[in-house]
């Protein structure tokens, strides 16, 4: 082999081709002229097709590579049709000249000899290294076969497309090389898109891309790599030091979580270990593990020191490194290997498929529509019957429902309506008497609406993705599909801002709004949540963002029998809207929900709608009926996809939250049980509709129940 670098330019390499083909070098097999200044591809092939042996030529950082790389490849190859390979790629030509180069039988010092057909140079091989060689067909080769390479025990295949090969040829070749224990390839990739699939197809396999084969038929796992290139801290030249740390945090942060001594809200701590700390690499076969500790002095949590002890699982000697499991105690069945992503480079390819056959499915989705039929609920007053006993947990209820046909009770065995804040369990029933004849202002399995997991399956599972629900992925279950979708989004140059939301919280605890993927990936550790894509461009009033609160009454699930209450109100935020990186954490500025946190900038909705009017040059009538259609739709999603949620003896109302886009299109963010009437009770509303109607507050109770409970529809508007 001759090296041949330093300069050479086109007009040079002739006198120096000359010299070549006056010497020792006429039976020439690899020449590498990399790093000189070779810019006429017509020279350079015209010389090379003097050595008519020659098998290997590199042409890399030279001039001519700039030009368009298959009319230099066409050029070199009719000039020098033996060639196996170019620039480190192999030809199509190739064969055993270019297998015994990658498995180390030939070098610089040692390059061979022109393999004749009766030579058997690869006997010997045992390790073969083919990756990223760009071959397209593997089967057809003579030279790649168990009878020539009959000792083969290694073989990496990463980074080849494989494209003129099927899977299943692929895989019978490979199954015929008696001695191959480990394999290195792509997954997903042209040999198929799980590591199990391929264990199974190919049993004798002790290693799959350096991990032991049966751990990972063990755990389950589908995608699997033991070089995960690490996911290393990206900044732009300029920006701050501050969002520099913010940006890279999430590859260090731990966590652990505090809870009051009702369990209820509780706080989620993210911490930075110390430097020996953060320096623990991640291994799937850990030396030490790592836990939080708090120390209470006096008892309290005030007084707590904290500590992060480190203690040895495995024997060790001097010399070894010390590694922790980032995911400890988390295996395939929560998405181990997905979540690794947090940390490393995972395959892109295969999380990108598997969003794509997630969207596939998702357009499949159609729901028809129960035909409608008849209203099936009567009025509870008939009869002798003048008055309903109601039982209530509400101080709004029983403040506002004043209806003589209504009268408060504090015995729930002795009510026919049960109206209460609390889930009716049969637990419940047992513990306060209240039996199957009693109203209850519950459905059953009423959380597919009202937990935000359930809403967004049932609404896939009836339409799969309708305009007025964002994309949204339970990360319990979907993690993997939500990373696709984020790196499609990516590569197509598409806005990636998410919001992170718990299954069963509200007033927008636990909730985040980020565009790391990092970020998106940890949070999971402060438990289950969706990722919804956030609405980066809202309908804004005033240059602030809102959304609205709705009132949904349901009488019956089936047939469906749903009302919208007349009056809603909006919720605004404090701060004018702004996408800028700093504002992601400001609550006042991306969240509309005050009555807990920030000051309440009440807005009463007539005024509202009119300015809302004249600042868009929009009706508002027009909004208000496209999402009275989505209101419709999403309980008729609910009804079609759970019909066991119809019971003849529930009535319920719920608050349903609305956002609009910057077309003034409706989304759905979620829906609330037995949701805070505060304003409805507070404040007077004028009818929307433009006649003039005036809604007092102090009612507002007496027609939900009136319309629940004696069928009346004053104030409400069927759906």
């Amino acid at each position: 082999m001759v090296t041949a670098c330093g300069g050479w330019s086109s007009r040079s390499l002739t006198s120096m081709m000359k010299h070549l083909c006056h010497s020792i070098y006429l039976d020439l097999l690899a020449l590498s002229l990399c790093c000189n200044k070779l810019e006429s591809v017509d020279v350079v092939a015209r010389e090379v097709a003097k050595f008519n042996k020659l098998r290997a030529l590199w042409l890399n950082d030279n001039p001519i590579t700039n030009i368009s790389d298959g009319y230099v490849t066409d050029k070199i190859l009719q000039a020098s049709p033996k060639l196996e390979i170019l620039n480190s790629h192999f030809t199509r030509n190739f064969g055993q000249w270019a297998l015994a180069f990658c498995g180390g039988l030939y070098d610089k010092d040692n390059p061979g000899h022109p393999v004749e057909s009766d030579h058997h140079p690869l006997q010997s091989v045992t390790s073969l290294d083919l990756s990223n060689r760009c071959i397209h067909n593997l089967v057809d080769s003579k030279a790649f076969s168990p009878a020539e390479m009959p000792s083969l025990s290694h073989l990496n295949l990463r980074g080849n497309p494989l494209n003129e090969n099927s899977a299943s040829d692929m895989l019978k070749v490979l199954e015929g090389f008696p001695t191959l224990n480990s394999l290195e390839v792509d997954i997903p990739g042209p040999l198929g898109e799980s590591a199990i699939m391929l264990l199974e197809s190919l049993p004798n396999l002790s290693q799959l891309n350096g991990v032991d084969a049966a751990k990972i038929l063990e755990a389950g796992r589908h995608i699997i790599d033991s070089i995960l290139e690490p996911r290393l801290p990206e900044w732009t030249l300029g920006e701050p030091l501050v969002d520099r740390i913010t940006n890279a945090m999430w590859l260090y942060l731990m966590t652990y979580r505090l809870a009051n001594e009702e369990k209820i809200d509780e706080t989620s701590v993210w911490y930075v270990m110390d430097e020996l700390g953060s320096a623990l690499r991640h291994s799937d076969e850990p030396n030490f593990m790592v836990a939080p500790f708090l120390y209470m002095p006096e008892g309290k949590l005030s007084s707590a020191v904290s500590f992060s002890l480190l203690w040895p699982i495995r024997d060790l000697v001097k010399g070894d490194e010390c590694t922790r499991d980032f995911l400890y105690g988390i295996g395939e069945d929560k998405q181990r290997s997905a979540r690794l992503t947090a940390w490393f480079q995972t395959p892109q390819n295969y999380f990108i498929h598997e969003y794509e056959k997630h969207r596939q499915n998702l357009d499949s989705r159609s729901l028809t529509p129960a035909s409608s039929e008849a209203p099936s609920t009567r009025s509870l007053l008939k009869g002798d019957k003048s008055v309903l006993r109601v039982y209530t947990d509400i101080p709004h209820v029983e403040e506002f429902l004043t209806r003589p046909e209504f009268v408060i009770t504090s015995d729930p065995t002795g009510a026919d309506i049960i109206w209460t804040s609390l889930q009716v369990d049969e637990d419940m029933k047992k513990t306060t008497g209240i039996t199957d004849q009693q109203y209850i202002n519950q459905f059953p399995f009423e959380a597919c609406l009202v937990m935000k997991h359930h809403l967004a399956e049932t609404v896939q599972k009836a339409y799969g993705s309708p305009e007025w629900l964002q994309p949204t992925y339970n990360l319990e279950t979907h993690l993997t599909q939500l990373i696709g979708n984020y790196y499609v989004r990516e590569r197509d140059g598409l806005n990636n801002l998410w919001i992170l939301k718990p299954w069963n919280m509200a007033r927008t605890i636990d909730t985040t709004v980020t565009s790391n993927i990092s970020a998106i990936i940890r949070v999971m550790e402060t438990g289950p949540k969706i990722c919804q894509k956030y609405i980066e461009h809202p309908a804004l009033f005033n240059g602030r963002k809102f959304d609205l609160r709705f009132i949904v009454l349901v009488r019956s699930m089936n047939p469906l029998e749903i009302f919208l209450a007349d009056i809603f109100w909006v919720r605004l935020a404090n701060n004018q809207y702004s996408l800028d990186r700093h504002s992601l954490f400001e609550y006042e500025t991306h969240f509309t929900v005050m009555n807990y946190r920030g000051t309440i900038n009440h807005k009463n909705t007539n005024e509202f709608v009119k300015e809302f009017e004249e600042e868009h040059g929009v009706k508002w009538l027009d909004i208000h009926e496209r999402i009275r259609k989505m209101v419709r739709s999403v309980f008729e999603a609910a009804a079609g996809v759970h019909p066991e949620m119809h019971s003849p003896m529930s009535r319920a109302i719920y608050g349903i939250d609305v956002m609009l886009d910057s077309n003034f299109r409706p989304k759905l963010l979620e829906i609330t049980y037995c949701p805070d009437c505060t304003r409805a009770c507070k404040y007077d509303m004028e009818a929307v509709d433009g006649k003039g109607r005036i809604i007092k507050a102090s009612n507002f109770f007496n027609y939900v129940f009136g319309c629940l409970f004696l069928n009346e529809t004053a104030h409400v508007s069927p759906l």
